[in-house]
This record gives C-alpha cells, sequence and structure tokens, in this order.
C-alpha cells in the first residue's frame, strides 16, 4: 500500500510539473483527430474466489485466490469524431495464484498477464474543465511468463473478456490532462493443476483502475 500510495503520488507530482511547464495556458481543444497519450498508473483487481475441484468434479474445499497488481500502463485515445474516441491501453501485471481453504493457503502459481483493452468511448464534454466519459469494449487476456510453485504445475487458458469503463480527464493546461480512469472485465479461464487431477473455472472479471497524466496531440 505504501508503494502504491507514493507511484500515485509521483503521477500527481507529474500532473502539477506538466500544468506549471505549460504556463497557465488554455486548455487546448480536442474533436476528431486529436489524440491523447496517457501515462497512468494501473491497478489489475481480480475477484477470483472460485471452487478448486478434482478431475471427477468433487469439491476439494479449496478455493482459488488471485492476488492485485499496480504498474505503468499507456493509454492511447484516438477521437473518430468530436464526442467519441476509441481507446487502447498497453501494460502487463504480474500475479501470484494461490489455493485457499480451511488451514490451507499455499502459493501454486505466479504469472504475467497482458490484458489490453479496447473501448469505444461517449464524452458529451470533451472540452469543458472536467470531461466525463463512458465506454465499452473487448478485453484479451494473454498469460505468459508463469512460474510454478511449492511442487505444483498450473495451466491458464488465454481468452477474450467484455469490458465497461468510467472516467474523466481534468483538462489543466495547454496540452495537458490528469486522468482517472475504472473498468470492469468479465473474463473466465479455466485453470488445471497438476496435468488436470484439481481444475477450476476462475470467473477473474477484475477491476483495472487507473490514474495518470495525459497529453493532447
Amino acid at each position: 500500500m505504501k508503494t502504491t500510495a507514493a507511484l500515485i503520488a509521483s503521477v500527481s507530482l507529474l500532473a502539477v510539473a506538466g500544468a506549471a511547464s505549460a504556463q497557465n495556458a488554455a486548455p487546448e481543444p480536442v474533436g476528431k483527430g486529436s489524440l491523447i497519450v496517457t501515462a497512468r498508473m494501473t491497478g489489475v483487481l481480480p475477484q477470483a474466489d472460485d471452487a478448486i475441484v478434482t478431475a471427477a468434479g468433487a469439491d476439494s474445499g479449496l478455493k482459488v485466490d488471485v492476488g492485485d497488481d499496480w504498474m505503468p500502463t499507456l493509454g492511447f485515445t484516438y477521437f473518430v469524431a468530436d464526442h467519441w474516441a476509441v481507446e487502447a491501453i498497453l501494460g502487463a501485471t504480474q500475479h501470484e495464484v494461490r489455493a485457499k481453504g480451511g488451514a490451507t493457503d499455499v502459493a501454486v502459481h505466479e504469472t504475467w498477464v497482458l490484458p489490453p483493452v479496447v473501448t469505444l468511448q461517449y464524452r458529451p464534454t470533451p472540452n469543458a474543465t472536467v470531461s466525463p466519459y463512458v465506454g465499452a469494449g473487448v478485453s484479451y487476456m494473454a498469460f505468459f511468463s508463469g512460474k510454478d510453485k511449492n511442487g505444483f504445475e498450473v495451466d491458464l487458458d488465454n481468452g477474450f473478456g467484455v469490458a465497461l469503463q468510467a472516467g474523466a480527464d481534468w483538462n489543466i493546461s495547454g496540452p495537458w490532462t490528469l486522468n482517472v480512469d475504472a473498468k470492469k472485465v468479465w473474463f473466465d479461464t479455466d485453470a488445471r493443476i497438476n496435468g488436470g487431477a484439481l481444475k477450476s473455472s476462475v470467473s477473474l472479471d477484475p477491476w483495472v483502475v487507473s490514474v495518470g497524466v495525459g497529453r493532447k496531440f
């Protein structure tokens, strides 16, 4: 939590620095053809709490727990019309997978995930001081560089999910914006443990929350 707070504070300081460098210029307007590039600190917060069962489907008494992670990401928002924009985010996070239940709490796997999300946004007041937006789109969860732990072998399936989004840009000064953003992604994956001796249908369904500094082009 201390690391997260420090990172968020650093992003806020960058916003202040950007505003100062713009010398209090009037905010630059955006419209069709504009691009906003946003450097963010992003948290991917899975909501998994699914049962682990045997190959025959019997309840093992254990559940899946997937840890949170915070990492820098980049967002690219392109205005296809004055009030409509397409956003793509790029970044990767690392998550620990644990099996929990009763007196058991053991790490079974650690993996990186690349969760690009592409959304179509509606921005009713893109040039207001505070410009809110909503969006909807798709995500693709790709797991890589997995590391098994404590004698377990874990396989996770990649796949697509759907996403809803809400956020706002604060048009600070000149080309600079301060951004807050939240996405809810619905994504399920099948996890196979020790060659399928244990398995789980995992609803990761992460919240993807961000704060950052953007620049208009």
